[in-house]
């Protein structure tokens, strides 16, 4: 059984900053993905930001230079720290794990969390 367990939303002014982290924990095996994705009101599900256990990253185009993922292997967790936010990056932000069932199988599975709300004001 794998819990990911999101923290560091809020309410914050366009401009300001927050942090969010997520904590993976029970079964964790690697290779595996830890990613960040966000769902606005009425619109779909995005990826936001993703980091591989041996630290390969990508990010959205929209948040490029403004978002920084990086991730503790040690204590599974993955931060996303959010700079120069702005009202459209206003959604609920899930941690989404993917790693294998089990060590050493190639079959993989999404792990969710249960989502934080970021809002920022205008």
């Amino acid at each position: 059984q794998v819990q990911l367990v999101e923290s560091g939303g809020g309410l914050v002014q366009a401009g300001g900053s927050l942090r969010l982290s997520c904590v993976a924990s029970g079964n964790i095996f690697t290779p595996n993905t830890m990613r960040w994705y966000r769902q606005a009101p009425g619109k779909q599900r995005e990826l936001v930001a993703g980091i591989t256990s041996g630290g390969n990253i990508n990010y959205a185009e929209s948040v490029k230079g403004r978002f920084t993922i990086s991730r503790d292997n040690a204590k599974n967790t993955v931060f996303l720290q959010m700079n120069i936010l702005k009202p459209d990056d206003t959604a609920v932000y899930y941690c989404n794990l993917y790693q294998p069932r089990a060590y050493g199988s190639y079959d993989y599975r999404d792990y969710w969390g249960q989502g934080t709300q970021v809002t920022v004001s205008s």
